[in-house]
């Protein structure tokens, strides 16, 4: 039972027409890039050095990239056709469903199976060296693939239910029936999406306490190295970037994913049979919020990764420190002279320049 009609595609067109386009566009170009300069460093490296990371990473963004093509086309259909998804075809907001739950699920396992092959292979590469290897990697993808689809079929054959939400575009699992068997597959795919984040999450805290160690590893070595051989810049650690983007995908993986978690348990455990306005839209925000993830992942796991990107990201932290550096200094100078000297007369001479400096030397002598 639902308090609100789930088919209000008439009524927010013009105001939602422009959200799906734009997560459709920018999720099709992110995914191009990131599968031009993945098959680029495959042509590079002569397809034999291709590492384990490239082949789950390959999989990830062919995953994000299909369901991207196969979604949004219904989507932006319903609206240039101002119908509802069940009324353009009956069978296609179960279809529109599956794939939706299907590629979710997919994202999730194989960003499960790219954190596990992280951690491996920066706290333990002797596992990682005798255990991991490219076919393994490609056996664990065909492995998710299989297992994401026996358990989002089982709607299509009686164990749950798929369903049509607001505004009448998009279809997903059926998260508010009262039903013993629909109830207990939402929380079936709920408690899956929660262990892969818990997962997800352990592996990443644990690769950053490696990264970490690795880090003081390397700048003990680093400062002992300059002392010995004089003053020089240290190199940009490599661990910091690693750090800095792990940091920067756990976060982004669990702003997109824990929506959709805590509303298909809000769903299954409430009480109330009635669907409301206001929690059709916070499931429409949860979905949004999904395909999210897949228009990041590409830029964090393959563009940001480019030592082009990180050349421009060293530069603008560079400048940015630099500037910040000099400001303090400054300050700091200004402070000492007034604490010795009191405050600066207006007839005071301007300071010169380290070249006027040198100049007036050269018209004294």
């Amino acid at each position: 039972m639902y308090c609100n009609e789930s088919c209000t595609i008439s009524k927010d067109l013009k105001l939602c027409s422009l959200c799906p386009m734009a997560l459709f566009i920018t999720g099709l170009i992110g995914n191009l890039i990131a599968l031009f300069i993945i098959y680029r460093h495959k042509s590079v490296s002569r397809g034999n050095n291709v590492s384990v990371f490239y082949v789950l990473v390959s999989g990830l963004v062919w995953t994000d990239l299909m369901g991207k093509v196969l979604l949004s086309p219904m989507v932006l259909v319903c609206y240039a056709l101002i119908k509802c998804i069940e009324d353009i075809n009956s069978h296609l907001c179960n279809t529109f469903a599956f794939v939706m739950s299907f590629f979710a699920l997919c994202s999730m396992l194989i960003l499960l199976a790219m954190a596990v092959e992280c951690l491996l292979s920066i706290g333990y590469p002797y596992i990682y060296n005798r255990v991991v290897t490219r076919r393994r990697a490609q056996i664990s993808l065909i492995t998710i693939y299989a297992f994401s689809l026996l358990i989002c079929v089982m709607p299509l054959i009686g164990f749950g239910e798929y369903r049509q939400y607001s505004p009448g575009t998009w279809c997903f699992i059926n998260m508010n029936d009262s039903s013993l068997s629909k109830k207990a597959f939402s929380l079936l795919y709920a408690m899956l999406l929660t262990l892969a984040i818990l997962a997800v999450v352990i592996c990443n805290i644990l690769v950053k306490i490696n990264l970490m160690k690795m880090y003081k590893l390397t700048r003990s070595q680093s400062i002992s190295g300059t002392s010995a051989q004089g003053t020089q810049s240290a190199p940009h650690p490599v661990e910091l970037d690693h750090l800095a983007l792990l940091v920067l995908m756990t976060l982004i993986f669990l702003i997109c994913s824990i929506p959709v978690t805590v509303r298909l348990y809000a769903g299954a455990i409430s009480p109330n049979k009635c669907v409301t306005r206001e929690e059709e839209q916070r499931d429409l925000s949860a979905m949004r919020f999904l395909s999210v993830n897949s228009i990041v992942d590409p830029w964090v796991f393959i563009i940001l990764r480019t030592s082009l990107c990180r050349k421009q990201v060293h530069k603008m932290f560079a400048k940015l420190c630099m500037s910040r550096a000099s400001r303090t200094t400054a300050g700091s100078i200004d402070e000492y002279r007034s604490r010795i000297h009191g405050p600066a007369l207006e007839t005071e001479a301007p300071q010169c320049a380290p070249n006027e400096i040198q100049m007036e030397e050269r018209d004294a002598s």
